[in-house]
């Protein structure tokens, strides 16, 4: 399948880059155009087949339509960041919302643990492994597009990034109260790189210009998040994008996401080779402790502060 889309594209929209066009040059430019000014991009005709797509979020939404009980079979353990989990979420007047959450390792094979996998579609695992192999792919182009456009080697990103991916599936049932009861609260990714599905159902929101602005819903097209430790290795040139979503009235909204990140270990700083007139912004940290303040709200003491 080919999307067409015009080349002007409004300030207020989120950049659309179509993959397929044949000066790739352009098209690295654009993706660090859009990554040192907005954080966000969406990618038409990427490469991951429209039949993958399909067969992903069908699996994916069957399991969620399965039973409380069998969901459980998969359920989050206390001390794991992997499993199925419902989060719930209040407004002032303590009128609740709900999003069913599924997180598992997909690569690289040692860091996969299949009790975590759905059983039931029994062609989850298949599907989900192969769109796995595509995605992989995707976001090692990217990675190298950025690396390049910081003067870099090309596997340079991706060498301190690329150590893990973990998909995340989010499944918004309708929610009596949208204006009001939000999906997900307002965040950057702690990983490096999110790349982003969704149904159908629009609900995505970006903050730009002190304002939100409505992800456009294209089919198909795959949502790329800069998040938190591409904008430190490269010294803030590009943008972690700060967003949030929304849930609808009337209709389940689903959206499947892979987070690329460093493994545990890996020290993440300022590239040294960015460091010359512009000095470094950001404190060199282990990932794991990075992970550890940001989701316990602890301060970080960052150099530009």
């Amino acid at each position: 399948m080919v999307v067409e889309r015009d080349q002007d594209i409004p300030s207020s929209r989120v950049p659309i880059i179509d993959l397929s066009n044949p000066d790739q040059e352009l098209v690295a430019r654009a993706v660090v155009k859009a990554s040192e000014e907005w954080g966000v991009f969406q990618l038409i005709n990427h490469g991951i087949t429209t039949e993958l797509i399909q067969r992903l979020q069908d699996v994916g939404r069957r399991f969620f339509e399965l039973s409380e009980a069998e969901k459980k079979d998969v359920a989050k353990l206390d001390d794991s960041r992997e499993g199925y989990a419902r989060r719930y979420t209040l407004d002032l007047e303590k009128r609740i919302g709900t999003v069913d959450q599924l997180f598992h390792n997909v690569w690289p094979p040692s860091a996969v643990n299949y009790s975590y996998w759905p059983k039931n579609p029994q062609d989850y695992r298949e599907v989900n492994e192969e769109y796995t192999r595509q995605v992989k792919m995707l976001s090692e182009k990217i990675m190298e597009w950025l690396s390049e456009g910081l003067g870099l080697r090309r596997e340079a990103i991706n060498e301190v990034v690329g150590g893990e991916y973990l998909l995340n599936v989010n499944y918004y049932p309708p929610c009596p109260h949208p204006d009001v009861i939000e999906g997900l609260d307002a965040h950057t990714d702690i990983s490096g790189l999110t790349l982003l599905l969704t149904n159908e159902i629009p609900g995505l929101q970006v903050f730009k210009d002190d304002q939100w602005i409505d992800v456009e819903y294209i089919p198909f097209a795959v949502i790329v998040n800069i998040s938190d430790q591409i904008l430190r290795i490269s010294n803030g040139k590009y943008k972690s994008v700060l967003h949030k979503t929304t849930v609808d009235k009337e209709k389940t909204r689903m959206s499947w996401a892979v987070l690329v990140r460093p493994t545990n270990d890996m020290v993440v700083g300022p590239f040294t080779e960015l460091i010359g007139d512009d000095p470094p912004k950001f404190k060199s940290m282990v990932y794991k402790d990075y992970i550890y303040r940001k989701v316990r709200n602890l301060p970080f003491v960052d150099l530009d502060s």
